[in-house]
């Protein structure tokens, strides 16, 4: 493999926003849900986050960051009628619609698993890298996330001759879109030419009861005829029992990496059939496939824990991969002792194990892997991306200050109407586009 070729995969995880509150708005998220109207902790929820991203790091992983959006979304609330000053129209919004206020004040940017569909481009007809943003329109909170998340990609990623950063779907229930969390890739290594596996949970205009299904087939086509895969695309549609048990991402049921895919047994409708499809398709490598017994590891815990909305990565001159988990899979029994004997199997595909704490992002619905978005970049595309974007040291003691400075300890419930709230989350992410190279018109704030 030549250096342009090769290619390295890169974390790029959300930065946690300060307005990170519990308002159980996503139906399906049995832990958005269950913890909604508690009171959330916005500065350890953006520490935990930042930690985790410096724990790989320590690993010897290259680490991105990606900004929080505005929230709350004030240029929205005015396209809705609301008017006067900024704190004025949050008021308005909180006491006379407290349902659109709550989707304008959601940060569930910080799970940038949803934030855009990545291809390689090892895996493009073009051979550039290919970025399709998600439209998330199953969510009111979400759909208001892909003009931003457009933005933070052009801004990453700003060279067209490399990158091909695609604007969302049509937000319509036909292309349903939810992002990488429906999309695994599995390659002889992250800059190898690869099979990229994307998995629905209905084909457009099927009803269904229960939970939302909120990927559709239509969409996962679009975006493989979008980034030019041909044959390198294959289509798995995700167990209904999993989305009703509340795996509303496949993130939450099932991980890939390099030639390892690592889920639940109750994940895809038909596990045989995508096997065989990604063995045909596979070159260079031989896929390596990890069920975990229902009977071992029941949904329930598997969804509680957030077992496979874990990161599987592989650190410098390892022989086995690592699971990047959440301190709630050690917690749990079943899932702690799954993990310890998998581990400790001979030869095993998945050999360690390091525990991180996001318990903030996991009371909200979203583990490590939630947070993050994979990139993988050659040496010369790196080299393409905007480099304030790549953790190290500096950055990270500069970020760890800013939130010091500007997040609350504390968001109760009835702290969310506070017009304060509008003037602190401006000047938080005012300076923050001078930490970040975000510029100066990044935010419509600044623009207004």
């Amino acid at each position: 493999m030549t250096v342009e070729s090769a290619g390295e995969e890169i974390n790029f995880d959300g930065l946690v926003g300060p307005t990170h509150n519990y308002a159980g708005l996503s139906e399906g998220n049995l832990a958005s849900a269950r913890n909604a109207d508690t009171a959330a902790r916005p500065r350890d929820a953006a520490l935990q986050g930042l930690a985790k991203m410096q724990r790989l790091r320590a690993l010897g992983l290259a680490q991105g960051v990606l900004p929080p959006h505005e929230r709350p979304n004030i240029a929205w609330l005015r396209s809705l009628g609301f008017s006067g000053s900024d704190a004025a129209v949050w008021e308005q919004a909180w006491t006379s619609e407290p349902a659109l206020a709550r989707a304008a004040l959601a940060s569930s940017a910080m799970w940038a698993a949803n934030a855009a569909t990545v291809s390689p481009s090892a895996d493009c007809a073009d051979g550039r890298l290919h970025a399709s943003v998600a439209n998330l329109q199953t969510m009111l909170h979400r759909i208001l996330e892909a003009e931003q998340t457009e933005r933070t990609l052009r801004r990453l990623m700003p060279d067209d001759s490399r990158f091909a950063v695609h604007p969302a779907l049509l937000a319509h229930d036909t292309l349903s879109d939810e992002g990488a969390a429906n999309h695994m890739r599995m390659a002889a290594s992250a800059g190898a030419p690869g099979v990229e596996i994307f998995v629905y949970g209905r084909a457009a205009g099927e009803a269904r009861a229960g939970f939302p299904a909120r990927q559709t087939l239509e969409a996962c086509h679009a975006l493989a005829r979008r980034h030019g895969l041909a044959s390198r695309a294959v289509f798995a549609r995700q167990k209904a029992g999993a989305i009703d048990a509340g795996a509303f991402h496949n993130d939450v049921v099932a991980v890939a990496h390099e030639h390892v895919l690592f889920h639940h047994q109750d994940a895809f409708d038909d596990a045989g059939a995508l096997y065989a499809e990604v063995r045909a398709k596979a070159k260079g490598f031989e896929p390596v496939f990890i069920e975990t017994p229902r009977a071992r590891v029941g949904l329930e815990d598997a969804v509680s824990s957030y077992l496979f909305n874990s990161q599987l990565v592989r650190l410098p001159g390892a022989k086995a991969l690592t699971l990047v988990a959440p301190t709630e899979v050690r917690e749990n029994n079943r899932t702690g002792s799954y993990v310890a004997e998998l581990i400790a199997q001979p030869n095993a595909a998945v050999g360690h194990v390091e525990y991180v704490e996001v318990r903030e992002s996991m009371r909200n619905g979203g583990g490590p892997a939630c947070l993050r978005l994979r990139i993988v970049m050659t040496p010369a595309e790196r080299a393409a991306a905007a480099q304030g974007f790549f953790l190290d040291d500096a950055l990270a003691a500069r970020l760890e200050a800013w939130i010091a400075k500007h997040y609350r300890e504390e968001l109760a419930p009835a702290d969310l109407g506070d017009p304060a709230l509008v003037d602190e989350t401006q000047t938080a992410l005012d300076e923050l586009t001078r930490v970040l190279p975000l510029g100066s018109d990044f935010y419509p704030f600044q623009r207004a």
